[in-house]
């Protein structure tokens, strides 16, 4: 049996692309990971209904425990992908924590009422519509890196003045807030997670990764 305290290879969950599960099983990491379920009579006493600690456990045993190459926003994103106790109410809905930041900041990372991948600051912003959707669009900037000939990065207003005509969304990311768009001999990502949840439009964020080759736009 292999040793507990070991960090191995994650298997990737399934539901990602093929690009996805390679990055996270070429490029992660798995360490051990809480057992949530030892929690659970506390959480209840508490008030935390039993189907929102389901959902912590699920993901849990779905993602706890993984360690990604850093995003290239939001400070790199969750150290280590954890849930953690439920935070919200009935009324307002239950977000559950994603992880621990990897540097101070001024927002946490958490899985909303219908498991969107999002941030916390002085309101609830989700990203992306699901987990995977987080860790795709992690995997695309890994690869859109690797292939680009050009890498540029805009902020604020010029990020609305952008031309998107002839450029499709890419769905495997299930973009929210946060957006990915596949042209001709390039890809863009837009990032707009920080301008909502912090009310700063200044944080708006687009990287256009230029000069890739048709296997770079949909290889992997």
């Amino acid at each position: 049996m292999a040793d507990a305290r070991v960090s191995l290879p994650p298997l990737a969950p399934e539901g990602l692309s093929r690009r996805a599960r390679y990055f996270v099983e070429v490029h992660g990491l798995r360490v051990p990971r809480p057992d949530i379920r030892p929690h659970r009579d506390v959480w209840l006493r508490d008030g935390i209904p039993a189907a929102e600690i389901d959902r912590v456990v699920a993901f849990q045993d779905r993602w706890g425990g993984i360690v990604l190459p850093p995003a290239p926003v939001y400070e790199g994103g969750p150290r280590i992908l954890n849930a953690d106790v439920p935070e919200g109410s009935a009324a307002d809905g239950w977000l559950i924590p994603a992880g621990d930041e990897r540097v101070s900041m001024a927002y946490e990372f958490m899985i909303g009422p219908e498991g969107e991948f999002g941030i916390h600051a002085d309101r609830w912003t989700p990203l992306h519509a699901s987990t995977e959707g987080w860790v795709e669009s992690l995997a695309l900037a890994h690869h859109a890196g690797h292939w680009a000939k050009s890498i540029t990065k805009i902020k604020g207003d010029a990020v609305e003045a952008l031309q998107l005509d002839g450029y499709d969304p890419i769905p495997e990311v299930q973009g929210l807030t946060d957006t990915w768009w596949r042209g001709k001999d390039s890809l863009i990502a837009i990032y707009r997670g920080e301008a909502l949840g912090l009310a700063a439009p200044q944080c708006r964020e687009a990287h256009i990764y230029g000069g890739i080759d048709d296997w770079g736009l949909r290889g992997g």
